[in-house]
């Protein structure tokens, strides 16, 4: 049997983006890992296609945060922690507020357990239950309560930094 990959590309290039742009916070750089995971999928033929590119994206993902990293730790040590400080354009404040919200769902999406965070993307991307337990290998039904504590845990880092936050204020 052979696999209609236009189809799948049709009906899971979005979630795949999405759930790549949650793990490396760059639709652009999203956008080429998509292309990379479809392009290593012309090689096989999967029993399940959404599930297993999905897998191959969050491995390509963890890749891509470890070199991250590592660039990262090089340019510090080239710069020597100097960073340039350029002053703000104002905004509107509703356009601050919601970037300020999502800089702090990322950083409490960073905070999670990596398998919390993966769990959360994916069923954010819009993967079945049975597909969350094929990439991740937990049992499928594990999953609904991984869920459920993953977004507690998430809630819980997202108030811990808002309350950090107005501790700072003063």
């Amino acid at each position: 049997m052979s696999i209609d990959w236009s189809a799948v590309y049709r009906d899971t290039y979005q979630d795949l983006h999405r759930f790549l742009t949650g793990r490396v916070w760059d639709p652009e750089r999203a956008h080429d890992l998509a292309q990379e995971t479809f392009a290593r999928a012309l090689r096989h033929e999967p029993d399940n296609p959404r599930a297993w590119l999905f897998s191959v994206a969050a491995n390509l993902a963890r890749d891509e945060a470890r070199g991250a990293m590592r660039r990262r730790r090089h340019l510090r040590l080239l710069e020597g922690e100097a960073e340039a400080s350029e002053p703000m354009e104002p905004a509107a404040p509703e356009r601050l507020e919601r970037e300020e919200m999502r800089r702090g769902v990322n950083e409490a999406l960073g905070r999670l357990s990596e398998r919390d965070r993966e769990v959360l993307l994916l069923w954010s991307s819009g993967n079945s239950y049975q597909d969350i337990a094929g990439i991740t290998g937990l049992a499928v039904g594990a999953i609904g309560t991984t869920l459920a504590r993953a977004r507690k845990r998430l809630v819980d880092e997202y108030e811990g930094l808002e309350t950090d936050a107005a501790h700072q204020r003063g």
